[in-house]
């Protein structure tokens, strides 16, 4: 598990889990383990390396990475909390990790420090990921792309590297865009492939002047591939940019060939309907770029684009998740959008823009009406969706079946969960001993995120474990003997990573988010592990 979502194509399945069954995930055999106690909030989905030579002998490891710009590799089988392999906190002198204050939005509060999931090459044994600091007393902010030795924490050669961009375009006022450490936000996963790590960029809140952006930069020695890509260079359309990469926490996805899927949010659009030329703004869409010169192969944008802008009803919200070639005798590539519609898109023709119809493979709105800010999951031939229904109000998750002879998905949901999850919903992961045996879905409850979650306040994540094959069927959840299971407090949009007969969920810990007391708290971040009892 080295990369967000489990794989190259992000449909969070893990078919390779051999000790957690259907009949032993329940509450008499099955529960919390321990928790490791790091310095900030843990956004980024723990990621687990198995086999690796350190601390005097060979160990699976846990990667956790922290809003306070710290990285943590610990044991992933036994507690050794207190004393982890190495701990490394990747902010250098004069600075400090940065402030939600500075950003104008306390969509995430208050630290903000390494956000998007990293990703490991397993083969070099190396961590790859962006932290975000600043000059201390100052709005001053640095990115860095970091390169780790997995086994001892130290810097690779050439790294950190200073994140900087320009593009042509006239967005800004002037000629040229150039990328804005502060406003940047790095939320999406890191993507490694073909010797490439990539990174993405949104904004903070939809504060000030943005973009989406995309960089790619070489694993041999760190340095920049030269091209890049800005989403809305000119928005000549609107007169704003925006077009963020995001897609609640989702990495970009590849298929076979390389080729990279992203979604972009609202924000400045100039494609003309029915017309086979590319557009240059690109927001409210899904786009299929080459690698690694990240230019624009295909794309797809819902026909009331414009509405969708004015609405925030963000098509970029939900992750996106690519078929095996041929499933349903297609190649395809599956998402949703804040607008609660899934779309299903043919990669070898995405359909581009027309005003009169959705030129795709299928689409449908999700009954009850839901929006999508999560990656959904993918296994067996069965599509795991987890909406949100703003307003407090909890939605349950649901499974769509895949008809391989048509390669159509039946709309109604073939089975929901027995309860509901409230703001952000939930990226599920599977776990299963094949493509077609003992799958387990798990699924973590954010509802207590916080003051921009349901709930004032902030409270425990729920993790959540059903039979996949009919989610009716719960099998265990952490509520359920809150004194030994309970999880720490919980943070949007984060994912459970499911290995070796264990869960890892990152956590806030006992804060509570909540800024007028957040100093009270004793513990800002947490990874609860959990697995068959002793």
């Amino acid at each position: 598990m080295t990369t967000y979502h489990n794989n190259l194509s992000r449909d969070g399945a893990n078919n390779q889990e051999y000790l957690l069954t259907t009949a032993n995930v329940k509450q008499a055999t099955f529960g919390k383990l321990f928790a490791c106690t790091v310095d900030g909030a843990v956004y980024a989905q723990p990621l687990w390396v198995p086999n690796v030579n350190i601390g005097g002998g060979t160990h699976n490891v846990i990667v956790v990475a922290t809003m306070r710009d710290s990285v943590y590799v610990f044991d992933a089988d036994t507690n050794n909390c207190a004393n982890p392999y190495w701990k490394k906190t990747l902010i250098p002198s004069g600075e400090t990790y940065g402030a939600s204050g500075d950003v104008e939005t306390d969509d995430i509060f208050p630290d903000i420090g390494i956000l998007g999931t990293p990703v490991i090459d397993p083969a070099t044994q190396t961590i790859y990921l962006v932290s975000k600091t600043k000059a201390s007393g100052t709005t001053n902010y640095v990115q860095r792309l970091h390169a780790l030795s997995l086994t001892t924490g130290a810097e690779a050669a050439n790294s950190p590297v200073t994140i900087a961009a320009t593009f042509p375009g006239t967005c800004e006022g002037g000629s040229t865009n150039t990328f804005d450490a502060l406003r940047e936000n790095q939320r999406p996963g890191l993507g490694l492939s073909n010797g490439i790590v990539y990174v993405a960029w949104a904004s903070h809140g939809d504060k000030g002047t943005y973009h989406g952006w995309v960089l790619g930069y070489q694993t041999a020695n760190l340095a920049a591939v030269p091209t890049v890509l800005n989403t809305t260079p000119n928005a000549a359309s609107v007169g704003y940019c925006k077009g963020g990469i995001w897609m609640s926490g989702g990495a970009p996805a590849f298929d076979a060939a390389g080729n990279m899927y992203v979604i972009t949010g609202n924000g400045a659009f100039d494609g003309v309907s029915g017309s086979a030329t590319l557009p240059t703004d690109l927001s409210d869409s899904y786009l299929k770029l080459s690698t690694p010169n990240l230019g624009l192969l295909d794309y797809f944008t819902p026909k009331d684009q414009s509405l969708l802008d004015v609405d925030d009803k963000d098509v970029g919200a939900s992750g996106t998740s690519v078929l095996i070639d041929g499933t349903g005798g297609g190649n395809f590539l599956v998402g949703s959008s804040k607008a609660g519609i899934i779309y299903v898109l043919n990669r070898d023709n995405m359909g581009k823009y027309n005003t009169s119809a959705d030129s795709v493979h299928q689409e449908w709105t999700v009954s009850p009406a839901s929006h999508g800010f999560s990656t959904p999951g993918f296994w067996n031939n069965t599509l795991y969706y987890f909406g949100v229904i703003f307003g407090n109000v909890a939605n349950p998750g649901q499974a769509f079946t895949f008809n391989t002879s048509n390669g159509m998905f039946n709309t109604t949901a073939a089975s929901t969960t027995p309860t509901g999850f409230g703001f952000s919903g939930s990226s599920p992961s599977i776990s299963a001993s094949s493509a077609t045996e003992n799958g387990i879905v798990w699924a973590i409850d954010p509802a207590k995120n916080g003051p921009n979650g349901v709930e004032t306040g902030g409270g425990a994540a729920v993790l959540h474990a059903y039979d996949a094959t009919n989610l009716a069927k719960e099998l265990w959840n952490s509520s359920q003997n809150a004194n030994r299971d309970q999880a720490g407090n919980a943070v949007k949009f984060t994912v459970a990573t499911v290995a070796n007969g264990k869960v890892y969920i990152g956590t806030r810990g006992t804060d509570d988010s909540v800024p007028a007391d957040h100093t009270a708290s004793t513990t800002f971040g947490e990874v609860d592990v959990y697995g068959l009892l002793p």
